[in-house]
């Protein structure tokens, strides 16, 4: 299975079928070198505050409110383009309206033959609980598409251990990590946490990410990092888990991975760390113990 993660340059549409034809283009892209998977990145959905006057492009909570409009037409253009693409289409992030003025950021999957798959992110950053209209899920989920199971955490969920392991013990091989980050600390911040679900659980993990400057958007106005496609860091796999990588200018980085030879992998692993998970949960290691000096 091919894989291609996005490095997406932050545009600022003027209006919906102008969206629709850079998505069109980008996505057509990746099929066109052969990703059955193409992940965009967090947010994408933000991009769609540019078609309105500066008034709401300008305003988070007016951004919110404004793009519910196009929530169906956003379903229906990479539902479209999923059939037409025959390819597995993660369509980064929209802030969904979910009543009473509060929004969920739900990262929503399009299959080829016509399923709509989401998960909403569960953990909010310092940013999302300071907006008060930003809520985080409740739902922990993992997908079969093409006989893999996968499963998705949003940005700052990659950083959080545990929900990720019990999606790996529910079965998932592949995590998708669509993100945005304005810093290098938070960029690095991802990586660092995409790189360790890599190892403790050993699964293929793919991050998409932002790219470039959109000062006319208080959630999107700098963006870093660097697309990529990670492995466990063993036998078999690059030494620092970097299966592909984007580089300066590049849109897309991809990846072929096998998960038949990853699974038969795990006889010849030099560590076993998604084996040896349950050496931490023993009863004397529940509470660290002061040690007096004598």
């Amino acid at each position: 299975m091919k894989i291609a993660v996005a490095r997406y340059p932050v545009g600022s549409p003027t209006d919906f079928d102008a969206f629709a034809a850079r998505q069109t283009q980008v996505l057509g892209e990746a099929a066109a070198a052969g990703a059955r998977i193409a992940v965009l990145p967090e947010y994408l959905s933000l991009e769609l505050a540019a078609t309105f006057r500066k008034h709401i492009f300008s305003d988070l909570p007016a951004s919110l409110a404004a793009i519910q409009q196009y929530r169906a037409q956003w379903l229906a253009l990479f539902a479209q383009l999923a059939a037409t693409l025959d390819m597995h289409i993660v369509a980064g992030s929209f802030l969904l309206d979910t009543g009473n003025g509060r929004y969920r950021n739900r990262c929503d999957w399009f299959t080829p033959n016509g399923e709509q798959l989401w998960q909403d992110k569960l953990q909010l950053t310092g940013f999302e609980k300071a907006t008060g209209l930003i809520d985080g899920g409740d739902v922990l989920n993992v997908f079969d598409i093409d006989n893999v199971r996968v499963a998705v955490a949003i940005c700052y969920d990659s950083e959080f251990p545990l929900p990720v392991r019990r999606q790996y013990e529910a079965g998932a091989r592949l995590l998708i990590v669509p993100s945005c980050t304005d810093t290098v600390a938070g960029a690095t911040r991802v990586r660092v946490g995409c790189l360790a679900r890599a190892l403790e659980n050993r699964m293929f993990v793919a991050q998409s990410v932002t790219a470039g400057l959109a000062e006319w958007s208080p959630a999107l106005d700098v963006n870093t990092g660097e697309a990529s496609i990670f492995a466990p860091m063993d036998v078999g796999f690059p030494d620092d888990g970097v299966l592909a990588q984007t580089a300066e200018g590049q849109l897309w980085a991809f990846a072929e991975l096998d998960f038949d030879a990853f699974e038969a992998s795990r006889s010849s692993a030099q560590v076993a760390n998604d084996r040896d998970w349950s050496g931490q949960l023993q009863p004397p290691l529940a509470q660290a113990v002061v040690q007096n000096r004598r």
